[in-house]
């Protein structure tokens, strides 16, 4: 890997982000110890150097036309047979991370999309049939709630250790994710699309 590789995503904020990232390095997942736990706005992106000062004042505007708003995750959902990947649904705020997602990729930085998007937190990815398994299951009855108010921007050199460049706070007035529920929908599109990101 020659240039830098760029993500963007939501972070899970604490207790939940730790404890998640703790059960995703148990399931046998080490490089987790690198990933922090996150709902993908742009999956990981090489780019050169010079794209990343465009982006970060692409990703600057962004924040500032988008209200911060509720996220509801809760269940367990799988891409499986099409990817073996065990994820945590975003129950509510699906529509919001939606448009989040085309507004970050209506940037400098192109990245074509092979698959719909779906937010999603990932808990295993790669991993044996055991561990997806045991993941899946232990992991059904999980909920959280949270504020997404920012978003961040990450970066490795090819050692796959993600490194935070700048975190923005989402600062428009209103909060349009507060009633979105999606829990039907997400259930109708688990094993219909494969994940947008290893990370």
């Amino acid at each position: 890997m020659n240039g830098p590789v760029v993500g963007v995503a939501l972070p899970i904020p604490p207790p939940w982000g730790m404890h998640l990232q703790d059960l995703r390095v148990s399931y046998g997942e080490e490089r987790a110890r690198h990933i922090p736990t996150h709902i993908t706005l742009m999956p990981p992106t090489p780019v050169d150097s010079g794209q990343i000062e465009p982006l970060q004042e692409h990703l600057s505007a962004v924040a500032r036309e988008q209200a911060a708003f509720e996220v509801v995750l809760r269940g367990t959902g799988t891409f499986r047979p099409i990817s073996d990947v065990v994820y945590i649904q975003v129950a509510q705020g699906v529509s919001s991370c939606e448009q989040l997602e085309r507004a970050v990729r209506e940037g400098p930085v192109e990245r074509e999309l092979l698959f719909p998007y779906h937010p999603h937190v990932t808990v295993v990815h790669d991993g044996p049939d055991e561990a997806l398994d045991r993941a899946f299951a232990d992991l059904a009855a999980f909920t959280c709630r949270f504020e997404a108010d920012s978003f961040r921007l990450y970066c490795h050199d090819g050692d796959g250790r993600w490194q935070v460049v700048e975190e923005f706070e989402l600062r428009a007035e209103g909060n349009p994710g507060s009633r979105d529920h999606a829990g039907s929908r997400d259930q109708a599109t688990e094993r219909e699309v494969a994940p947008m990101t290893s990370a």
